[in-house]
């Protein structure tokens, strides 16, 4: 396994459409790419459904075990988006209207000739302290209590609010990747490459099998800090085995 001092990080997926399969969950695989650029691990992910003690025990945990947790789903304005409340809960937080997010939200409805009606307005429930998370697409904003960071689940507004607030997160060093593609099928490559592991503790090294018209083969992805112990690392693995053997 890979060995850093980067800050960690889990994903808690919040909603019952995603375990019922009406959903699929696309923001796990963006936050994981976005998080691996900026030096932050990401150790965990976690779907939850949309029921209250599930989401406060979770949030409880993950909040004690990462440097940081963020959440998707489950702060629009509708009965069952109750993920708002649940951070507050977690937190022991009072939870209501804030001004500054009920202002974002009446510019925004209003400039577009819409009614603010109550609905709308539980998106405005921010709980004691927290730090709002802009929101450009629909302006909703998502927001960070300690080190929770709580978002939309649509993934274009899920990602927009990623983009501006991983710049306000410190990062470590970011993980880097080579890969190399071997003929041969996974059970000929295990044991050279676990001696070959066995040499390179900092770095992790994946197999991955595949079949592609009939044939069996394997593609290792190296992965690690050190761009050259990578790099050296990979040279053996050639050697070991040769493109046209």
């Amino acid at each position: 396994m890979t060995r850093t001092d980067n800050p960690t990080a889990a994903i808690l997926i919040i909603g019952d459409e995603i375990l019922s399969g009406r959903t699929r969950d696309a923001n796990m695989y963006h936050l994981a790419g976005e998080l691996t650029r900026v030096g932050i691990d990401l150790k965990e992910a976690r779907v939850v459904p949309d029921d209250a003690p599930a989401i406060v025990a979770t949030v409880r945990e993950l909040a004690g075990k990462y440097t940081h947790v963020f959440t998707s789903g489950g702060i629009g304005p509708t009965h069952d988006d109750i993920t708002a409340d649940c951070i507050a809960e977690a937190f022991g937080l009072h939870i209501d209207i804030r001004d500054d997010a009920r202002a974002l939200l009446t510019a925004h409805y209003e400039g577009r000739g819409v009614e603010f009606n109550d609905a709308r307005m539980r998106m405005a429930r921010i709980p004691d302290g927290a730090t709002l998370i802009e929101n450009p697409v629909s302006i909703a904003p998502g927001f960070s209590v300690e080190n929770v960071h709580v978002m939309a689940g649509v993934p274009n507004i899920f990602e927009a609010m990623v983009a501006g607030l991983l710049p306000t997160l410190t990062g470590g060093k970011p993980l880097l990747s080579q890969s190399y593609r071997i003929d041969r099928p996974e059970s000929a490559v295990a044991e050279p490459l676990g001696m070959l592991a066995k040499k390179y503790p900092d770095l992790s090294m994946g197999s991955y099998p595949f079949n592609r018209n009939g044939a069996f083969g394997t593609n290792i992805v190296i992965r690690g800090q050190d761009g050259a112990e990578i790099e050296a690392a990979l040279l053996e693995l050639a050697a070991l085995f040769p493109v046209d053997a």
